[in-house]
């Protein structure tokens, strides 16, 4: 059976372009992963995805025209249940081979052998390999039934009258070669064939035929100017933006990218140029203007600053492109001039004076309006600088302004540049450059791996956003469930644990939280229901919200590479100071190295086991020398006692967590020697619970920095 190169094109009208390259590549994982499946390809073959504006197609090398037979092996019955006490069928069986779809077979090709219970009936054959017809039209109906479609768009057939097609778009032609051949499927009421089409206008022929699978992707380029691989052509507009930018540095973002690469099949770069007058407009409300309004790359200079140039992508190639550029640049000249406008207008208020016209803006059902919530802002704001030493009256001045700029028009027409704007707006009003950069930077970081803010100042009021946030969405019953995260609580949280440790800041969590749960009015508080319809517990609510620190701190130190046993036994103590948990991390690291380390972990493991079967013994009264009886207890209470604790707790007061876990490494002799000569179940009480005191003890003291039981294997 020889194999060939299958096509399968699906044409259509335009494509959402935003979700373009997510369903080129989910309709060729989807009809690869079927066929090979069924083993109509192995692992030599190769898969290609395409996808045009007007087109999802996938080609796959070496592809057999039926898939190879297999055999099976299939266990029908017990044998006493297959046969009766005279050896014949049972109804049972009769029906079990009915259901297989084997009713015509011969008894005597099925062999009798245990399946490790019991005698059984087992049937051995070949199950004949699928048609690619038949192979393919299943792997192409579940191809189209899971493509992650934004929203289906129903349409009638050719010819018909009822909306019976469901799709992303109108689809006009499906195309299915198996080599030089045509596969017979049919999807989408299209019957497949071997014609395509071109590009729109560039084409020289409006039907394209095509001769073979293997010539797909030469045909549609060199007949139809079509460049049906979405990474060849987003390469080709790279390629085309940074030569014609020159010198200049071309504003390229990967989303804008990849959309525009969805807009074109024969995409030319051409230069445009704006009135310089525009300049004095903020250049992030240029750019974002160019960039969502009309797909243009903005262009500056070295350092940074926008010039007076755009470059746009078009999908026509002409040698006379003044039109297109023209009419570009015209539609650019009102949408920039719509944006001076907003800046002009919003410049006439300064922000102080929109604070109070927030007050009518609903921040959450529950959670009052936005001026009620940039009070609680500047609440938790001013006692976060307090606890850290920073500028108090300049972080409640930002903290204050921090969200007025969601009043102006020009975040109103692009949200993105909230934070952005208050900065250009305070400057304009004259505020401390401290306070205008600080409102930019109050909703850093925004993503994974973005900008922390500069200022201390500044990092108080981002944290104090994102722990009003937490906070109140907790309260409301809004926190995250699964993989749902609809008020960015999970971004939130890593925010204020990276500032936390990546700053240094010698806060405790308890502090964060409490903070904020300060800011809220008891009232609003108690307002919370959970689901079941009781109160809110405050004290559980904040230990709720801790627990959901420690989780998304677990995600953060396992990005750097710790290990989840590193991580846990640092992490089950639930340690307040969160700057500290990475010194933490290396002491566990460094003491894991050592060759004390594993018996020490073992013993550690042992009094925790002890401590837990015997809590109910125990009291915190303190260790009495006078009951021991044994040397090798002495021995143990002398080395902590006179030697260890001593040392421990300097370095715990140094924050030396590695120099704590390296002198504790000192005492496994006396430890090892205990547990060989000490039966801590005594039968004298006294001495019994003596003994669980001096462990619990040395328990406390070994697990100052993290709870090494963990580490033992």
């Amino acid at each position: 059976m020889p194999s060939a190169t299958l096509l399968v094109e699906l044409l259509t009208e335009e494509l959402p372009p935003k979700a373009l390259k997510r369903l080129g590549q989910a309709f060729a994982e989807s009809l690869e992963a079927r066929l090979r499946n069924e083993r109509f390809f192995d692992a030599a073959s190769t898969t290609t995805a395409y996808a045009t504006p007007r087109r999802l197609a996938v080609l796959i090398t070496d592809v057999l025209p039926r898939a190879p037979d297999q055999p099976f092996t299939q266990k029908l019955l017990p044998v006493n249940v297959a046969f009766d006490a005279e050896g014949r069928p049972t109804l049972p069986l009769k029906r079990k081979l009915e259901a297989l779809g084997l009713s015509e077979t011969d008894l005597s090709r099925c062999r009798r052998e245990s399946d490790g219970k019991t005698e059984a009936l087992f049937i051995d054959g070949v199950t004949a390999g699928r048609t690619l017809q038949a192979g393919l039209q299943e792997a192409l109906d579940q191809a189209i039934a899971q493509l992650p479609i934004p929203k289906v768009m129903r349409y009638p057939t050719r010819g018909g009258y009822y909306n019976e097609v469901s799709f992303v778009r109108p689809a006009h032609r499906l195309v299915a070669l198996h080599g030089n051949e045509v596969v017979p499927v049919a999807a989408l009421g299209l019957s497949a064939g071997r014609t395509t089409a071109g590009h729109r206008f560039l084409a020289a022929d409006s039907e394209i035929t095509l001769s073979s699978a293997v010539d797909y992707e030469a045909t549609l380029e060199a007949k139809g100017k079509v460049i049906a691989s979405f990474e060849k052509r987003r390469a080709r507009i790279v390629e085309g933006l940074l030569k014609a930018a020159g010198t200049a540095q071309v504003v390229m973002p990967e989303a804008l990218l990849d959309e525009v690469t969805a807009l074109v099949e024969w995409p030319e770069v051409y230069e445009g140029r704006f009135d310089p007058a525009f300049l004095k407009v903020p250049q992030e409300c240029l750019i974002l203007t160019m960039q969502q309004n009309q797909k243009y790359f903005a262009l500056t200079d070295n350092e940074g600053r926008l010039i007076e140039r755009f470059l746009l992508v078009s999908n026509l190639q002409t040698q006379s492109p003044e039109a297109i550029v023209g009419g570009n640049e015209r539609v650019l000249r009102a949408r920039l001039a719509d944006a001076r406008f907003f800046f002009e207008q919003d410049c006439k208020k300064p922000l102080a004076d929109r604070v109070e016209a927030l007050a009518p803006v609903v921040y959450f059902k529950g959670l009052g309006s936005q001026r009620e919530r940039v009070e609680r802002l500047v609440n938790i704001s001013r006692q976060l600088a307090v606890l850290l030493g920073a500028d108090t009256e300049k972080t409640a001045r930002i903290a204050l302004l921090a969200k007025a700029d969601l009043t102006t028009d020009m975040v109103g027409e692009f949200p993105e540049l909230q934070g952005t704007m208050g900065r250009y707006y305070a400057t304009h009003d004259g505020e401390d450059a401290a306070v205008a950069q600080g409102i930019e930077q109050h909703y850093w970081p925004r993503f994974s791996g973005d900008r922390l803010p500069e200022s201390l100042e500044a990092a108080c009021v981002s944290m104090a956003d994102k722990l009003e946030a937490i906070v109140g969405m907790f309260v409301a019953n809004n926190q995250p469930t699964g993989d749902k995260d609809p008020f960015g609580l999970r971004r939130a949280a890593i925010g204020v644990l990276r500032m936390v440790i990546e700053k240094n800041l010698l806060v405790g969590l308890s502090q964060l939280i409490g903070a904020a749960f300060g800011a809220f009015n008891p009232a609003l508080l108690s307002a919370g229901k959970r689901k079941d319809g009781a109160a809110t517990d405050q004290h559980g609510a904040q230990s709720t919200i801790a627990l959901f620190f420690y989780d998304r701190l677990r995600g953060l130190l396992k990005e750097e590479s710790h290990t989840t046993q590193a991580i846990e036994a640092v992490l089950v103590q639930n340690p307040d100071a969160i700057a500290q948990v990475p010194a933490r991390l290396q002491a566990v690291r460094a003491f894991a190295a050592l060759p004390e380390a594993e018996a020490l972990a073992a013993a550690n493991k042992r009094i925790v086991n002890i401590l837990k079967k015997n809590a109910e013994g125990m009291t915190h009264a303190a260790v009495q020398p006078t009951l021991f009886r044994d040397e090798a207890e002495k021995a143990l209470y002398a080395v902590f006692h006179e030697r260890l604790n001593g040392e421990v707790k300097t370095a715990m007061d140094a924050g030396d967590f590695t120099k704590a876990l390296q002198v504790l490494a000192g005492a496994r002799r006396e430890v090892d020697r205990f547990f060989d000569e000490v039966m801590v179940m005594a039968d004298d009480p006294a001495v019994r619970a003596n003994r669980l005191a001096l462990l619990n003890e040395i328990w406390k003291t070994m697990n100052c920095v993290a709870d090494i039981a963990m580490l033992a294997g």
